[in-house]
């Protein structure tokens, strides 16, 4: 449940000019509530806590945007091709600011790793940052992206073009290979998702 520490009238201001209803708050502490999707951002004094299942939805509105952020990604699947997983993590120099792990169906261990790499992307271009370094423990996929690889496979193809137009419109990205223990938060949110299948 992501808490933005913020002035609560700025933010409101924000959500508004975005389109999204602010309504009163229900108790004497709360100073407002709004809903956007599957998220509900309720404000207290200099603060907004965003609950729901999606609380992306609203984070990325009331987020200062620009700055660089950490994207560590991983796939994976049980069988090649076989029940497939993907996660992803964002990270500044505040910590952890948004995490997913989810199940895509069935998918080779490629197919899932890019899915991966193309949701994280996603999700920083949604939190507005001008800059993302990304890291994920398939050699494999980072040297296709960066072009040290071809392949032949005519998805992974098109898949690597997702992947450079969302890199595109950053001021600045790297594409890095780590070690699987570097990417251990990325590669247990595949395991859990795919546990809990």
């Amino acid at each position: 449940m992501p808490v933005i520490e913020c002035d609560v009238e700025t933010a409101r201001a924000r959500l508004e000019e975005a389109g999204v209803s602010v309504e009163s708050g229900n108790t004497d502490h709360e100073r407002w509530r709004a809903s956007r999707g599957s998220a509900t951002a309720v404000a207290y004094d200099e603060k907004v806590v965003i609950q729901g299942s999606n609380p992306r939805d609203l984070e990325a509105l009331l987020r200062e945007s620009g700055g660089r952020a950490h994207v560590y990604f991983d796939g994976g699947s049980r069988g090649n091709p076989g029940p497939a997983a993907i996660g992803w993590v964002i990270v500044t120099g505040d910590g952890i600011v948004a995490e997913d792990g989810e199940t895509i169906g069935t998918a080779t261990n490629n197919q899932a790793e890019y899915e991966a790499l193309i949701a994280g992307l996603e999700a920083a271009r949604d939190y507005g940052y001008d800059e993302v370094h990304v890291r994920g423990d398939s050699e494999l996929i980072v040297k296709q992206v960066r072009g040290e690889y071809d392949t032949n496979n005519p998805e992974l193809r098109e898949k690597r073009v997702t992947v450079h137009e969302l890199l595109g419109p950053f001021d600045e990205w790297t594409l890095e290979y780590v070690p699987r223990e570097v990417n251990d938060r990325a590669d247990g949110l595949v395991n859990k998702a795919l546990d809990e299948a």
